[in-house]
């Protein structure tokens, strides 16, 4: 089941905001989300990608899976109705089923392997720049509009961490 409400969230943002005050860096801020993000609006597979907006590329820096979902690597931002969705419109996606990560997706027969049919993508926006996206996907059908408002908060709860991350280079 699902928590949509700030209120019955608070516990879980809370140790979002403790790890973001506590040492630990950003892996330690990305883990509390992982779980935070599990508990509220449930995921199979999290991953966290960081924009490299001057190269076109983007770069996975942390996932709940590193035997399917491996940290490390770039790849391109094809120039697609998602990415511009996601990067230029700075709006989350939400993929409900097979076909909308097909549609989206080259790697969706992995995606489909690991049980996952629904995507939901929160664009990580500070001062009108995407710096990257939180994403979270499950089975068919789980995630819906009404996700979106507890999303795009704890994506925002990110910011720190990816600031974080662009100052290393």
């Amino acid at each position: 089941m699902k928590i949509q409400s700030i209120g019955e969230a608070s516990p879980h943002l809370e140790a979002v905001a403790a790890a973001l005050a506590a040492p630990g860096g950003p892996n330690a801020v990305f883990a509390a989300l992982d779980r935070a993000m599990a508990a509220t609006l449930g995921h199979k597979l999290f991953t966290i990608l960081l924009r490299h907006p001057a190269t076109g590329e983007s770069e996975r820096f942390y996932t709940n899976r590193p035997d399917a979902y491996p940290v490390g690597g770039r790849k391109p931002l094809n120039p697609t109705f998602w990415s511009r969705l996601v990067f230029e419109e700075r709006r989350p996606y939400i993929g409900r089923d097979a076909a909308a990560i097909r549609a989206v997706f080259f790697d969706h027969a992995l995606i489909h392997s690991l049980g996952c049919d629904a995507v939901l993508n929160l664009p990580v926006v500070h001062g009108g720049e995407v710096l990257g996206t939180v994403n979270l996907l499950h089975e068919a059908g789980w995630y819906d509009e009404g996700d979106l408002p507890l999303g795009l908060l704890f994506a925002a709860l990110a910011i720190p961490a990816y600031l974080a991350l662009a100052r290393r280079g």
